[in-house]
């Protein structure tokens, strides 16, 4: 088992070697806190199915810290997060940016729910519903999903939720060439950018794209 030190130590060296934020010390420690509570959970709930800490912090803290510069300021649904992902790393990461983690899974949302209270983010909404139901009391600045299988499927789901200003922010593996051909009219891609996250050795891309009203 990986010590508590070196799983530090790894979180530390990713974060020198993504174009991400500078975390202070307490928001890395509330990083490996949020790991810890996931792996406990794991378990039990089987949240996600990747077990190893390490792993975790490069598939999940490292992988949604790589969209750091693009999520920008204001307020941030996360789509499908499941486990919090990407949403709960970018919270810890930004206090001012405002979270709504939606998903449809009671258990998920208990989990989040306990993470909320662990770690006290008061940035951070869990919401237990569908996105295509989802009627929020607020609009959000950016839509970002990890869930989505292709992007005319998070499009036409996430749209009622949009307006002009409003970004989509799609996390893909590959540079999704055909779903990007199938796109509708209505729909701009802003832009595809290729991300870089430290000690994975896969292919990730983040296309950025908005619905013309």
């Amino acid at each position: 088992m990986v010590s508590a030190e070196k799983l530090a130590e790894s979180l530390h060296s990713g974060l020198a070697r993504i174009a991400g934020p500078e975390l202070e010390e307490a928001q890395e420690a509330a990083m490996l806190l949020y790991l810890a509570l996931l792996q406990r959970w794991n378990e039990a709930y089987n949240l996600t199915a990747i077990k190893e800490p390490s792993r975790m912090i490069t598939r999940h803290i490292l992988d949604s810290l790589a969209i750091f510069p693009w999520v920008g300021n204001g307020r941030l649904l996360d789509a499908g997060s499941g486990a919090g992902l990407p949403g709960i790393p970018l919270a810890i990461a930004d206090p001012q940016l405002e979270v709504t983690l939606l998903d449809s899974s009671g258990k998920k949302i208990r989990f989040l729910n306990h993470v909320q209270r662990e770690l006290g983010l008061a940035n951070i909404t869990p919401v237990q519903a569908r996105l295509e139901s989802f009627v929020p009391e607020a609009g959000f600045d950016a839509v970002v999903s990890r869930a989505f299988a292709d992007l005319v499927s998070f499009v036409k789901t996430a749209a009622h939720l949009t307006s002009p200003s409003t970004r989509l922010l799609a996390m893909k593996g590959r540079y999704p060439e055909d779903e990007l051909r199938e796109l509708p009219d209505n729909v701009r891609v802003d832009s595809i950018e290729e991300l870089s996250v430290p000690g994975l050795q896969e292919d990730r891309h983040l296309v950025i794209m908005s619905v013309i009203v």
